[in-house]
């Protein structure tokens, strides 16, 4: 009979698996009880923060109520804090955890439209929905510069200045009207004397002045009759005519100077008087500034200066040319107190 082998196992191994299985049970029972500890513990730390914090939620629209995609939406709190979140594709945005019962700033911007900006608050656990967060199209303000050619509003001012006449017929061309006129270029001078040098008006003037002086015999030596009366004739224009090209043309280019009379038309008579005559020494330059008056004075010097080569021989001397200069200046103040007190009432003013 062959002996039986027992396969039963031995004490020691018994005792280990069941050492293992009372550890496994332990264990068990041990992540139990934390399982029950902790889930209460995090629903009442849930439950606290959810009392002192609040929720805010709001879709950001234009005017015709579309959602605005990529609006920064901005929450500034009391204390510094700041939120910033973006609108989706619908337009919302959401803060949550915002500090309850503090009064908070929320600022929505977005290129293209005007600034939003709210006050708000939230009581602990509320979830605060903004439904009129309306976003209106920026008003675009542009600033629109003018600019403006000098040379063409001298041009118009010029153009108007041409169509000045006294009582309709007599041209009024060397004065101006405008408060604050543009100075005139060099061709726009040489126009103003030849318009003034070739009017009949200019013609019948020589012509009256040759007949005064054909009454006061003047010079002498001319004596009377058509054949005296031809020279004073030919001297007056010659006369005329040198003064208005140098005095009104060729020393106010040279110069840059204005030949114009600048009407005041407002003030005391006492200062529009004062004005007027010393008009005939105080001329505006090209730049505006005031300056003597080199033109009037020089041209009236130099054109009576060349008259004396025209003259009888008992004229062709400082006397005459002084005497003459002096009549000239006599009439240019007489005709600026004209311009600022009387012609103006008469003058036909051309518009530009």
């Amino acid at each position: 009979m062959s002996p039986m082998h027992n396969n039963t196992p031995t004490t020691p191994d018994r005792r280990l698996g069941a050492f293992l299985k009372v550890t496994h049970v332990l264990l068990l029972i041990f992540l139990a009880g934390g399982l029950l500890l902790v889930v209460p513990a995090f629903a009442q730390s849930t439950e606290a923060a959810n009392t002192k914090t609040g929720s805010i939620l709001g879709t950001v629209v234009d005017i015709s109520d579309d959602p605005i995609l990529g609006a920064t939406v901005v929450l500034q709190g009391s204390a510094g804090d700041r939120l910033t979140e973006v609108t989706n594709e619908y337009g919302s945005f959401a803060f949550h955890h915002v500090t309850a019962g503090v009064a908070c700033q929320i600022t929505v911007t977005a290129e293209g439209f005007a600034e939003w900006t709210s006050s708000i608050a939230v009581e602990p656990g509320q979830e605060k929905t903004l439904a009129d967060v309306k976003l209106r199209i920026l008003t675009v303000q542009r600033a629109v510069t003018v600019s403006y050619s000098e040379k063409e509003v001298a041009a118009q001012q010029f153009k108007a200045e041409e169509q000045q006449r006294v009582l309709r017929f007599v041209p009024n061309l060397y004065v101006t009207y405008e408060p604050h006129p543009e100075p005139l270029t060099t061709g726009m001078k040489f126009h103003l004397a030849y318009k003034s040098l070739t009017n009949p008006v200019f013609f019948g003037r020589v012509a009256g002045w040759a007949g005064v002086e054909q009454a006061a015999d003047t010079p002498g030596q001319w004596r009377q009759g058509a054949k005296g009366y031809g020279k004073r004739l030919g001297a007056g224009f010659a006369d005329a005519t040198t003064g208005g090209l140098i005095g009104n043309a060729i020393l106010p280019s040279l110069l840059h100077q204005d030949p114009r009379y600048f009407y005041e038309g407002t003030g005391t008579k006492k200062s529009r008087a004062l004005h007027a005559i010393l008009a005939t020494v105080i001329c505006k330059g090209d730049n505006g500034a005031t300056q003597p008056n080199y033109s009037a004075l020089g041209g009236s010097l130099i054109s009576y200066s060349i008259s004396t080569a025209y003259y009888p021989s008992s004229d062709r001397n400082a006397e005459h040319v002084f005497r003459g200069f002096g009549i000239d200046m006599g009439l240019h103040v007489a005709g600026s107190l004209a311009q600022e007190f009387i012609l103006d009432k008469f003058t036909s003013k051309g518009k530009h």
